[in-house]
């Protein structure tokens, strides 16, 4: 069967979900059986997202091949259970090294190379290629930003284009904003969007409208009727509880027959028992009176919470594997340092565990540490995620083995870095996929917690660092009573450590990127399980 496509745009702004809209649009397809799979395209310039700033752009999200992603692809890992590629990750950095590089090569010679039509027919035929590659029913393609956008125009002609050329769905994702003073829905922005859209010769099939409330039924008859549609292929898409419940609510709306419809796909019956299952994972048992478990999350881009998408997701993961509810104290670890740092630490208290994330840079990092040390003294539990376990390293070493003026090199040379740079890094050049990148096995040691809690000798997360655990002061550490219960498999690095006689553990690693509602990642929801019940 030859591919079909579903193209998601949004005409208005950008971050209205259209990442969530095209993960449930895969998780719907795949209930049906159906090989569906997203791609992403960003209009800028990067190549990858791994030299972007997370206050900026969000998480980079990690794969098992090493890509470093948009964060999108962590919701449609997370929503569709099933491990992405890099390939599926195109940004306008790579498309135009790709054209430079074939006109270099002179398969372009006797041409002028232009946007139209050899940079078009290059990511149709290239969007073409990776679906039969993958023999894919269908392919979402997700288009970063918004319609109009300079960045992205050349794409948005290509995606006409592949509408002229193949089964071709278009849906828009729109919003419908309600001021409070008025208490109606307005749909005069997504009447403008739409103009735009049609600047570019695209008339969507469906609208998605992003909503506060449910649809009035008198905005959606004005959409539709501004929109050439009928009422019923404009969908309500209205906040709710989870965005895991997202795909439930478009098949609540008849999208799943409408949009199979339109494609032009055979007609199959849904797996009712993967749907139940979806659901149970969600909803696991009675929402009336669930004990609450209160996390902090100390880190340096706190003010956009993006920046954690992962880690709030798998804390909400093993959440909801415990049957608990969970509260989030986002804590800036700034407000740890300087001379109100002793009285504002104790704020910690009001958590039930602590966790520190990952990131760069030396802001904030002595905060963190501050944070670290509150958690072990306290018995509170901790996990900590790569700089969250070298500093916790860092941590031990100052306050337990007495090396005072321990540190990171990432921070400062002292005589006692007990974090430094892998061998690898010395010397590099370029800081664009250098680091550690991608799955990696790890080696855990029996009779550790990391053992009790993985259940396995050998397991494999994702990893995303420069900076490791010096092996010369690995000795001093352990004898100072840390342990290092997991490493790689030759034995070289230190992947996770402990403290003894309490739940406080840290992993180089990233287990965030491979949590997913059905299955939770082992690491959180040990951790969330311990805090449920008091901790040590």
């Amino acid at each position: 069967m030859q591919t079909r496509y579903v193209v998601v745009l949004g005409s208005l702004l950008s971050g209205l979900g259209k990442g969530i809209v095209s993960s449930s649009i895969a998780k719907i397809l795949s209930l049906y059986g159906y090989n569906a799979m997203p791609l992403k395209f960003d209009g800028y310039l990067n190549y990858d997202c791994g030299t972007m700033n997370p206050f900026r752009h969000g998480e980079v999200f990690v794969l098992e091949d090493g890509g470093e992603v948009d964060m999108d692809f962590g919701t449609y890992e997370r929503f569709m259970d099933r491990n992405m590629k890099s390939s599926f990750s195109l940004t306008g950095g790579k498309v135009m090294n790709d054209v430079i590089s074939m006109e270099r090569k002179g398969e372009f010679l006797g041409q002028d190379v232009q946007i139209i039509p050899q940079v078009t027919d290059y990511l149709i035929k290239r969007i073409e290629s990776l679906s039969q590659k993958e023999h894919l029913d269908v392919l979402i393609i997700e288009v970063g930003g918004t319609v109009g956008d300079i960045e992205n125009g050349y794409f948005v002609e290509a995606m006409r284009q592949l509408g002229t050329l193949r089964k071709t769905v278009f849906i828009d994702v729109t919003m419908v904003p309600e001021l409070e003073a008025v208490g109606e829905q307005k749909t005069k922005p997504t009447q403008i969007g739409l103009r735009s859209l049609r600047q570019d010769g695209i008339q969507p099939d469906f609208m998605i409208c992003r909503t506060t409330r449910a649809l009035e039924d008198r905005a959606r008859g004005k959409i539709a009727l501004f929109a050439n549609l009928p009422p019923e292929a404009v969908i309500d898409d209205h906040d709710v509880p989870s965005i895991y419940d997202m795909p439930e609510l478009l098949m609540r709306q008849k999208l799943d027959k409408m949009l199979i419809g339109r494609l032009g796909l055979e007609r199959r019956t849904i797996n009712r028992k993967a749907l139940n299952e979806w659901k149970r994972c969600l909803h696991p048992g009675g929402s009336k009176n669930k004990p609450v478990v209160s996390v902090a999350i100390v880190g340096k881009y706190i003010k956009l919470h993006d920046a954690y998408a992962s880690v709030k997701e798998s804390l909400s993961h093993a959440a909801m594997k415990n049957n608990v509810e969970l509260k989030i104290n986002w804590v800036e670890s700034e407000y740890f340092e300087g001379k109100d740092a002793e009285r504002h630490i104790g704020t910690l208290a009001d958590s039930d565990c602590v966790l520190v994330p990952g990131g760069f840079g030396k802001r904030g990092i002595e905060g963190m540490i501050r944070a670290i040390q509150y958690a072990r003294t306290s018995k509170k539990p901790y996990l900590g995620l790569c700089l969250g376990m070298q500093l916790m390293v860092v941590e031990y070493a100052r306050n337990v083995c007495k090396l005072d003026d321990a540190n990171s090199t990432e921070f400062g040379k002292t005589p006692h870095n007990v974090i430094d740079l892998l061998e690898g890094q010395r010397g590099l050049s370029e800081k664009g996929a250098t680091m550690r990148l991608g799955a990696a096995q790890i080696k855990v040691m029996g009779g550790t917690l990391a053992h009790s809690i993985y259940g396995s000798g050998v397991i494999s997360e994702r990893h995303r660092h420069r900076y490791e655990l010096n092996n010369k002061f690995r000795g001093v550490l352990e004898r100072g009573g840390l342990v290092i219960s997991a490493t790689t498999t030759d034995g070289q690095l230190a992947e996770m450590v402990e403290w003894r006689g309490q739940f406080g553990i840290g992993i180089q690693a990233h287990p965030e990127f491979k949590s997913r509602p059905e299955h939770p990642a082992p690491l959180f929801e040990a951790f969330i399980r311990d805090a449920a019940a008091g901790g040590a």
